[in-house]
């Protein structure tokens, strides 16, 4: 059977999560004529690694670090993708380019109960994964701070989400101005506390934490990070990333088929894929010390 192909390029990609997720929904949805796999693309052969896949009959790819911004040379990127100035989806049929992770985290907060309009939301970071998660907090109507360790990159992102989306009224704080403002919400956009460095926090050690906010980490291995284990202690709740991976991918998903999946399906999938990664390395570090 002629499969319609779709999948991943980044580098590395060896431990992504999508794979399991649109697959596990192809087969949900009895679509056995649809195949997700990941491609390991060097920076250097970006071009070739998009035009392979095209040549070979895909659909269409998704697209993670280090090419977002990259690939937004290759294809025609939407309105949303030229504002927060990075693709992860492509479709082939049409050489366009989307960028699914600002309504991902928007639509995960909301699955949540998490009220967004009106708030004070405090974003850590200011990567290309903050870009994405103010440019969609802000259409939202929640009210903006960025904490960032490099002043001048945070000027950088305002003003661009500026010029690009008329997005304006974005505060920039430091991290003991911010301890002060009475957010609600803490979404972390950096990658601090990802695995292996699980002990590792973006809130300084020794500064106070805020009382009954709600900490969303974008980062989701491991499940339960620092930053998390901090707001929990303070009387707060805690969520972490794989919701939004699993909705932005699942908004990938519909662009390709035509088709809204089963979240609950990819979340699932993912979950066990992460439990599972988790246990085979507990126990290979069992191994090694005996």
């Amino acid at each position: 059977m002629t499969k319609n192909r779709v999948g991943l390029i980044g580098f590395p990609v060896e431990h992504s999560l999508s794979p399991v997720m649109h697959n596990a929904a192809f087969a949900a949805l009895g679509m056995s004529d649809w195949l997700y796999d990941a491609m390991s693309i060097p920076p250097d052969i970006l071009r070739y690694g998009l035009q392979e896949p095209r040549n070979h009959g895909y659909i269409g790819l998704n697209v993670t670090v280090p090419h977002k911004e990259a690939v937004m040379e290759l294809v025609r990127p939407d309105a949303i993708a030229r504002a927060i100035g990075a693709v992860n989806t492509v479709d082939f049929r049409n050489n366009s380019g989307a960028n699914t992770d600002a309504d991902g985290i928007v639509e995960d907060l909301r699955a949540n109960g998490v009220p967004i309009a009106d708030q004070q939301v405090l974003i850590l970071g200011a990567g290309g994964a903050a870009r994405a998660v103010v440019y969609g907090l802000a259409r939202a109507g929640a009210n903006l701070a960025i904490v960032n360790r490099t002043k001048s990159r945070a000027e950088r992102l305002v003003s661009e989400l500026r010029s690009a989306a008329g997005i304006d009224g974005i505060a920039l704080m430091t991290l003991e101005e911010a301890a002060d403002w009475g957010m609600s919400l803490i979404i972390n956009c950096t990658s601090v506390g990802l695995h292996p460095h699980v002990n590792q926090s973006p809130w300084t050690h020794g500064l106070p934490f805020p009382q009954g906010v709600t900490v969303y980490d974008t980062v989701y291995r491991p499940a339960n990070t620092a930053l998390m284990r901090q707001c929990v202690a303070r009387g707060g709740r805690a969520i972490g990333g794989l919701g939004m991976l699993a909705r932005q991918g699942a908004l990938s998903f519909k662009i390709w088929t035509g088709v809204a999946p089963p979240v609950d399906v990819m979340l699932r999938a993912a979950q066990a894929a992460l439990e599972n990664t988790a246990r085979s390395r507990d126990e290979n570090q069992i191994e090694v010390k005996d």
